[in-house]
């Protein structure tokens, strides 16, 4: 089978690249997996002092591929491997930088809260509609997303389900840099070549001081499975997952 996430070296950065275009870079169990894998290769490599995560062009992730949410409707509860890729990229000690170039559904919005700088093209689209689905946040967004956004723009993303073009999400705090989509990941790689050349101590210390215990993240992701689990025991959640599974069809 064809890998769904490539990894790349390039001069002190950790190239992860999502490479599923044909099914709109969707996730599966296997991707997640991964591309926790990638990100704990570089968390240990020494050579990697940046991380760099972009899509394809015109997409970064359509979210969960629905296989998996049809696995999830079916056990009622959210995947391990779904679960073990945010704890990795929310625990990691090395800076990380995304591009964004067209759609980053679900987690490919949730991801980003994790990262340290983001650049997108200027017709990307950020969206999270988890309870347009009937579910909880996941990926510790239900923390994150308030703390970065504000509490009223995160109760937009993830409850009321609206979209953010590239300027609406450079202007909420989930964008640094709006680029054309054909310098986005030039762009991006120049960036996390920047991070790669700074001092790597001076750069740890300064994330773990700003983002805080990650522990509590983790916890937050748990609870958020745990409330995944706890929803769908509702018919109607069950229902609003299973309608939003067949939009996404």
């Amino acid at each position: 089978m064809q890998d769904h996430v490539t990894v790349e070296t390039d001069g002190g950065v950790e190239w992860i690249r999502f490479d599923r275009a044909e099914h709109g870079n969707a996730f599966t169990a296997e991707m997640f997996e991964m591309a926790a894998d990638a990100l704990s290769v570089a968390e240990r490599d020494s050579r990697a002092r940046a991380i760099l995560i972009t899509g394809m062009p015109g997409v970064f992730t359509s979210g969960h591929d629905v296989e998996e949410l049809r696995r999830y409707a079916d056990e009622g509860a959210i995947g391990a491997s779904a679960i073990r890729f945010a704890k990795t990229v929310a625990t990691v000690d090395k800076p990380i930088v995304a591009g964004i170039d067209g759609l980053a559904v679900g987690v490919g919005t949730l991801l980003l809260l994790h990262c340290d700088f983001v650049v997108a093209s200027e017709w990307s689209i950020f969206s999270a509609p988890y309870a347009d689905a009937g579910v909880p946040p996941e990926g510790g967004a239900s923390l994150l997303a308030p703390r970065l956004l504000g509490y009223h723009r995160a109760f937009e993303l993830l409850v009321m389900g609206e979209q953010f073009d590239a300027h609406r999400a450079r202007e909420a705090g989930l964008v640094n840099r709006v680029v054309p989509a054909e310098d986005v990941d030039t762009a991006a790689l120049g960036f996390a070549h920047a991070l790669a050349a700074k001092p790597p101590e001076a750069i740890r210390s300064a994330r773990r001081l700003m983002r805080g215990d990650m522990r509590e993240v983790a916890q937050r992701i748990d609870q958020e499975a745990t409330a995944f689990t706890d929803l769908l025991r509702s018919p109607a959640a069950r229902d609003a997952l299973q309608a939003y599974i067949e939009r996404k069809n």
